[in-house]
């Protein structure tokens, strides 16, 4: 374990550097105090900066392989240029430029995720400005004086998003800050991913890297297939042990499944039905089994925090409480993925493995003794739903199935019922109503509650959920709708492709607020490949739209919109959930 956790943390700073081939800018607004600092080519006032706030937290964008190495660069007395073309045009890490950098500690925090899209997407989706400046990144002499204001408006603008989109995932950080208290690590671990955090709490032994026994897993013997025990069987021949094998087309109790090596599912596409429906969910499947079975404790050092984790996760589900379960159940689901990834001092292909294999197999075993009293719906990696042919005989067989295939297995499970509507559009993608109670359970994109970090043609989400609940006609949740933001498709391009055409027309932002138009005179959109030069329409973007990358919040909707366009895709969705 790490040392005692140091003390003295005042506060957050937010921050941002900006960098040119002779010029270099950053924004820093220190919340606690209230004040902005700007700092403009001058090593003397970042180095005062950074010395009155060293045991300050410093929160950025993608800081952990970006900002922060600016930061220590400029302090070392290097030219951050060289840092800045090293790290994005070279793609190095940061951290191998200079061992001086270790010289100049930082408690850095940063808000990216591994899954995210880009800071300019979460402004878009938030409704706010996604402008670029004018001032192009490659400029080739000393910027003047108003390139400098104008820099420094957009940097402060970046900001002050980061401070949003890190009070919208405030969990986030707030785990990160509980366990390094609870196991009085020290702060320098608030610069450390979830899963370097694990590992150290875990005590990752780095044993992995000498293991050969990859696809050395065991089955257990608690399984007990009979009619798909060659899916088992599958596994275990040494000619399928290639990760890009799968077992495809699987028909199980009527349903077509797929069994891979990271796991198995299938649904019933296209689907919707009335009845009585039952969601039957593993209790943090994963973990469970790799605490039941010891999966991965050969590479823990200390086990036990792991079982404090999981055990409290499961202890806080079982009381309700949401809010102190939070942080271990976001934990408890960061862990038997490192298993996975060579880099982490938790790695162990071969548990991960017994993990996925055996977590599918017996999902499948409990699925074999269930199909004679129910209708598969799907089948997906930690649960199942099932459709009642007969409530009030079925359920009580299928829960003494259920019972014995907890008692066989050493799992729990959690049951649903939904006396109503499902619609389902795959294995991923479903919306459940209970017409007694008016609960809903949704899951994936195209039917969940869009929050304020993925807000993308919401009002798509709206006309589905409208109908599919309430019976709203698409056409009306559509037409009435007068407010802009709801109509937004924000639509960021990769590094893969250069830039955006509207129409022939190139465009300096890479990140774009797109609305269907109805005038034939409006262009589309599209993205330029960097090496091919071809160019391909921005995915669901319409063929005739206006761009608008002010701040829309609360704008409304010009008689230009194209409403139809959005009434023809939401149509479109819905027969993917089965309604003709």
């Amino acid at each position: 374990m790490a040392g005692k956790q140091q003390k003295g943390v005042n506060g957050l700073l937010f921050y941002d550097f900006e960098v040119f081939k002779y010029d270099w800018l950053v924004v820093v607004m220190d919340m606690t105090a209230k004040k902005t600092h700007v700092i403009t080519n001058s090593p003397e006032e970042l180095e005062a900066l950074y010395k009155a706030n060293i045991k300050e937290i410093w929160v950025g964008f993608n800081s952990r392989h970006y900002d922060q190495y600016i930061l220590k660069a400029i302090l070392c007395g290097f030219d951050p240029k060289k840092v800045n073309d090293y790290i994005i045009t070279k793609g190095n890490p940061g951290w191998k430029f200079s061992s001086l950098f270790r010289q100049f500690p930082l408690w850095n925090y940063d808000v990216m995720l591994n899954t995210d899209v880009g800071l300019k997407s979460f402004e878009g989706f938030m409704g706010n400005d996604i402008k670029e400046t004018s001032v192009p990144f490659n400029i080739d002499r000393k910027l003047t004086p108003e390139e400098i204001a104008e820099t420094v408006k957009y940097c402060k603008h970046d900001v002050e998003q980061t401070v949003q989109v890190f009070l919208k995932r405030t969990e986030e950080f707030n785990t990160m800050m509980y366990f390094i208290k609870h196991f009085g690590l020290s702060m320098d671990y608030i610069s450390k991913t979830k899963a370097q955090l694990a590992a150290e709490i875990l005590g990752g032994n780095r044993k992995g890297a000498d293991f050969d026994d990859e696809f050395q897993f065991p089955i257990l013997d608690c399984l007990h297939l009979n009619k798909y025990k060659h899916i088992a069987e599958w596994y275990a021949n040494p000619e399928n042990h290639d990760y890009s094998k799968k077992q495809d087309k699987q028909i199980v109790a009527g349903v077509e499944h797929t069994f891979a090596w990271g796991g198995g599912h299938g649904a019933r596409a296209k689907y919707s039905a009335d009845g009585v429906f039952l969601i039957i969910d593993v209790t943090a499947y994963y973990p469970s089994l790799q605490k039941k079975y010891h999966f991965g404790y050969r590479v823990m050092n200390h086990p036990e925090n792991f079982e404090f984790i999981h055990d409290s996760n499961i202890a806080y589900k079982r009381k309700g409480d949401k809010k102190a379960r939070q942080p271990f159940k976001i934990m408890d689901n960061a862990i038997s993925g490192q298993m996975k990834q060579k880099s982490s001092a938790l790695y162990d292909p071969m548990s991960n493995n017994s993990i996925c294999i055996n977590g599918q197999l017996l999902l499948l075993d409990l699925v074999e003794h269930i199909e004679p009293y129910c209708e598969l719906i799907q089948n997906n990696t930690d649960g199942i739903i099932v459709k009642l042919k007969d409530y009030e005989h079925d359920f009580d067989v299928l829960d003494d199935v259920v019972y014995e295939w907890e008692q066989r297995t050493g799992m729990k499970m959690d049951f649903d019922t939904y006396i109503g509507t499902i619609y389902q559009k795959d294995v991923n993608n479903y919306l459940l109503i209970d017409r007694k109670t008016g609960a809903v359970k949704a899951k994936g994109g195209y039917v969940m509650k869009l929050n304020d970090l993925s807000y993308d043609l919401p009002i798509i989400n709206k006309a589905l959920v409208d109908y599919m609940i309430h019976g709203i006609p698409v056409r009306r949740t559509i037409m009435e709708c007068q407010d802009l933001r709801e109509f937004q498709l924000v639509s960021r391009i990769s590094s893969k492709y250069t830039h955006i055409l509207y129409g022939d027309k190139p465009i300096k932002e890479k990140c774009i607020r797109v609305f269907a138009s109805n005038n034939p005179a409006d262009p589309g959109v599209k993205k330029v490949h960097a090496v091919r030069k071809t160019t391909a329409k921005l995915t669901n973007s319409p063929e005739h739209c206006f761009i608008f990358n002010d701040d829309v919040k609360g704008v409304p909707v010009p008689d230009k919109l194209d409403r139809q366009w959005y009434i023809d895709f939401a149509n479109k969705r819905l027969s993917d959930f089965g309604v003709v």
